[in-house]
């Protein structure tokens, strides 16, 4: 069906409106399109059927609906909408849907348009949209943008991880789905566009959903003594929420899922693929860990007055990580060979506490504050044994080493902000404070013994217990001005003043058998220093807020001011740095579906304090660090191209990306090696380390009626850089480029059965500089299979396959692995209850093996993954809903 959409009156084309067919028996969705600049359309599809509605749709015109009898072709001329300047009763209402909506800055689709099983969460309609997808750690990319906030009525769901919102609540309460650039909170407040670089999602809850509540509980138990329990609980009231979540498990879940088939299931490289920074998790991210963890959420807003969103999170975790690692060194003449085993316990329980408050005072004039506080306390041990050899296989020195840490750590963070609006065309002032304060007291008693063989054998113990006292506090006021040349043409001026002091008391304390005590002070590794950064920065810039062409250039002169004073070493040093940063972007929407963005930025870093602090850090016995007070900042020049495009009429999306990062004076790490193979590591300003990346990524859907529906995603990608250190006073340079082409599709058939292959492969190359250096070059491989199938009724059977293949891993690491899960849930209780046999790891291969390469070493990696295990498990889900009647009078409106 072709045809072109125009206004009424002035018979100008409408550029991303809306078309789409629905069955007369039940208004199921057969088919939509979007037109184009010129207004053109053409709406296509495979059906059974004889006659549809169809519906024409523009924001801010009357829909206009057209009974079609269908034939292989269909042309509907000119469509003429009429502007709607206000809804009056008798007029027929379908804008609730309508399957898309383009608007200004936001795609909104309607979440009922897509159909997928029965209680699906939102994570499965997600699946189901054009243009996005859902991998399978539930990372959410949007035509190759990711997605980095989910928000529910606008507000903060728990946290800014997507996940906790697409997993646990339910698509049958979603009315809307709007996905728009994320903004900063002065974009928000001027209305401004994003930048582009990553993507929001508003789920907007239905209206006859929006009071009540929604919880779920889920209890497992199985083989290992392996256990989860989790529960959520949501109370709505129009835009006041309040959330309760909880869960304690031992199989390395983040514990908010409630996924009928694939939930409980630990994450299978051994860490956790959840929300750390939200404070759901606590954990030292490797290994296998039990936690449990409780928090609360509230958000309230009235528009026009606040916004308010608050939570607060209380976890406990101890975690346990046996790993082996397998380094081979590279030195300019020779080689030697590393082996450690790690062992590692280690427990935390934490408290954290945030909010996020928006006042508006009046519509000019707008008061943000966002504290947080966290409360951690940490307790490890950590047991390694290193022994290292060289290229004949004769031992060199070994060290044996146990290190238990007690650790407490405090910090306050928050960010007062005042926005003034001071004309409508642009005209804005703003004044923002910020401040980050902290405070980390920990206790470590290392014992070591570090042995030296050949022919000047040696032997050193160390017992030495170390108390440290670390308090960081940060300040920074930022202040801007913008002054509008034109409607869409503004001068942005800036000024920051950053105070960043630190205050670290060290004192290390040797064992004194004599009094069978620590009362032995080590001057040489004990500190007690004040460490200041004092940053000023004034800025210029200008920017164009145009329909078609936005860009922004920044330029800012950093004056960043050094100060340390050593009370107990006499390393005192004050140094001065003075940088010109620019930053520009430039973005051309071509149309509503294709999108060009360049940027350039430079980017300023000042080396840490244990850079530059020169006292022997000797955690290591065997690489012995020492920082260097001459370091200069390092500058990274980065720039970036992206291309986005989505055809809504062949469902096909096509981005292209590439970028490059140069870094000026990098601060890089060169070692010493000495007779003995006993390693100091100092700092210094290295120019030549530069990295780049570039890929494409294209997706392409197919469907037929609600009869089947296939996606397709090809994603080739490769990486390029160039690492330079050095090493016994010799440059060494590691050139790496690698190419990791990526395939995977997705067939769904009428809901009953989902199939979802996917393949990878990554060809890894390094080379080195020097000769008699033998270049490496590995391939590794990845395959994925799942199965899901919901037949027969009210059953659900789940197969996760996955192959890994790690090519030119040394002895002892194995290569490849098939790692497969199969879980069977019986839907119950009117679908209410959901009780399910999952199988972790069916033919027990799970690994977590890798090789990396650096500078100036090989490395080969294996740690502490689940094993195979068998769980039962019971899922309850509860709601209870009562909303606002339909509003009929005088007319009809639409429901899905």
């Amino acid at each position: 069906m072709s045809g072109k959409i125009v206004d009424a009156i002035t018979k100008a084309p409408l550029e991303a409106s809306t078309i789409y067919a629905e069955s007369l028996k039940d208004s199921s969705l057969v088919s939509y399109t979007v037109s184009d600049q010129k207004g053109v359309f053409e709406l296509e599809g495979d059906t059974s059927l004889k006659e549809v509605n169809v519906f024409f749709s523009y924001n801010g015109y009357k829909s206009h609906k057209v009974k079609v009898k269908l034939q292989p072709q269909v042309d509907m001329g000119n469509v003429q909408l009429e502007e709607q300047a206000q809804e009056l009763d008798g007029v027929l209402i379908v804008g609730d849907r309508v399957p898309i909506t383009i608007k200004k800055d936001t795609l909104e689709f309607n979440a009922d348009s897509f159909k997928t099983k029965p209680d699906a969460t939102v994570e499965d309609v997600l699946k189901k949209l054009p243009g996005v997808e859902v991998d399978s750690d539930g990372k959410i990319t949007v035509n190759g943008k990711e997605v980095n906030q989910v928000l529910v009525n606008g507000q903060v769901f728990f946290s800014n991880d997507p996940k906790v919102a697409t997993k646990s609540l339910p698509k049958d309460i979603i009315s809307k789905i709007q996905i728009t650039d994320t903004k900063t909170k002065t974009e928000e407040f001027t209305g401004e566009s994003g930048d582009g670089e990553n993507k929001t999602i508003n789920l907007t809850i239905k209206e006859d959903k929006n009071k009540g509540y929604l919880g779920r509980l889920a209890a497992g138990y199985g083989t290992d003594e392996r256990y989860q329990l989790n529960g959520l609980l949501n109370y709505f009231s129009d835009k006041k929420r309040i959330s309760f979540i909880a869960s304690s498990n031992n199989i390395n879940n983040s514990g908010f899922s409630f996924d009928e088939i694939y939930d409980m299931v630990g994450n299978t490289d051994g860490g956790y693929s959840g929300a750390r920074e939200s404070g759901l998790i606590n954990n030292f991210g490797n290994g296998i860990t039990t936690s449990s963890n409780l928090g609360t959420s509230y958000a309230n807003s009235e528009k026009g007055e606040y916004k308010i969103d608050a939570n607060y999170f209380f976890g406990y975790s101890d975690s346990y990580n046996d790993q082996k690692t397998s380094r081979e060194n590279i030195l300019p003449d020779s080689r030697y060979f590393t082996d450690n085993i790690s062992n590692f316990e280690g427990s935390t329980n934490s408290n954290r506490g945030a909010a996020n408050i928006d006042y508006d005072v009046d519509k000019t004039l707008r008061v943000t504050v966002q504290p947080s506080l966290s409360i951690n306390r940490t307790n490890s041990v950590n047991r390694n044994n290193k022994v290292s050899t060289d290229e004949s296989g004769d031992l060199i020195n070994s060290n044996e080493r146990t290190t238990v840490n007690d650790g407490f750590q405090r910090n306050f963070s928050n960010r007062f902000g005042i926005m003034k609006k001071l004309d409508t065309i642009g005209k804005m002032v703003s004044i923002t404070f910020s401040n980050d304060n902290s405070e980390n007291i920990n206790t470590s008693n290392l014992n070591s013994v570090r042995e030296i063989f050949g022919d000047d054998p040696s032997v050193e113990n160390l017992n030495q217990l170390s108390e440290t006292d670390n308090s960081r506090n940060s300040y920074e006021l930022e202040v801007d001005y913008r002054q509008p040349l034109t409607s869409k043409l503004f001068l942005d001026f800036g000024y920051e003043y950053k105070n960043d002091q630190t205050d670290n008391a060290k004192q290390v304390m040797d064992f004194d058998p004599g009094n069978n005590g620590y009362t032995d002070f080590n001057t040489a590794l004990s500190s007690d220093f004040n460490f200041k950064n004092i940053q000023q920065s004034p800025s210029i810039g200008i920017r164009s807020n145009g329909e078609k062409l936005n860009f922004r250039v920044n330029a800012s002169y950093v004056m960043t001011d050094l100060k340390n004073q050593d009370f107990l070493q006499n390393t005192s040093f004050t140094n001065s740095y003075e940088n010109l940063l620019l930053r520009s972007s430039f973005r051309y929407n071509i149309d509503k579906n294709k999108r060009v963005y360049l940027r350039y930025n430079s980017r300023l870093s000042v080396p840490s304090v244990n850079q530059l602090q020169p006292v022997p850090n000797i955690n290591d016995p065997l690489n012995v660090v020492i920082g260097n007070p001459n370091l200069l900042p390092s500058v990274n020049h980065g720039i970036d191209f992206n291309y986005n495009n989505y055809d809504w009429k062949s469902r096909t999306g096509l981005f292209i990306y590439a970028g490059m990062d140069i870094q000026k004076d990098r601060v890089s790490a060169i070692s010493t090696t000495d007779d003995n193979f006993l390693r100091t590591t100092r700092y210094t300003n290295i120019d030549g380390n530069y990295s780049g990346y570039s890929g494409i990524g294209y997706s392409k859907q197919i469907k037929k009626d609600s009869t089947y529906t296939i996606k397709f995603n090809v994603r080739p990608r490769l990486s390029f850089g160039r690492q330079v250190s050095f090493t016994n006073g010799v440059e060494l340079k590691a050139n790496s480029f690698d190419v990791t082409p990526y395939f995977s599709t997705t067939f769904n058939y009428k809901e009953k059965i989902e199939i979802e292959p996917g393949y990878g492969i990554g060809f890894n190359n390094t080379t080195y500089n020097l000769d008699g250096l033998d270049d490496i070059k590995f391939t590794s491989q990845n395959a994925e299979l799942k199965v899901t199938t919901y037949w027969p009724e009210n059953l659900i059977w789940g197969n996760d396959l996955r192959y890994s293949y790690n090519g030119n891993v040394g002895p002892g690491f194995k290569k490849d692995a098939l790692f497969w899960n199969m879980s069977l849930g019986l839907q119950m209780l009117q679908d209410k209850g959901t009780f399910k046999v999952l199988a972790y790891d069916l033919l027990d291969q799970n690994i977590n093996t890798r090789r990396t390469t650096g500078e100036d070493y090989i490395q080969d990696f294996q740690g502490t993954v689940l094993q195979q295990y068998f769980m039962a498990s019971f899922t309850y889900k509860f709601d209870q809903f009562g909303g606002k009647k339909p509003n009929v009078r005088g007319g009809r409106r639409y429901y899905n």
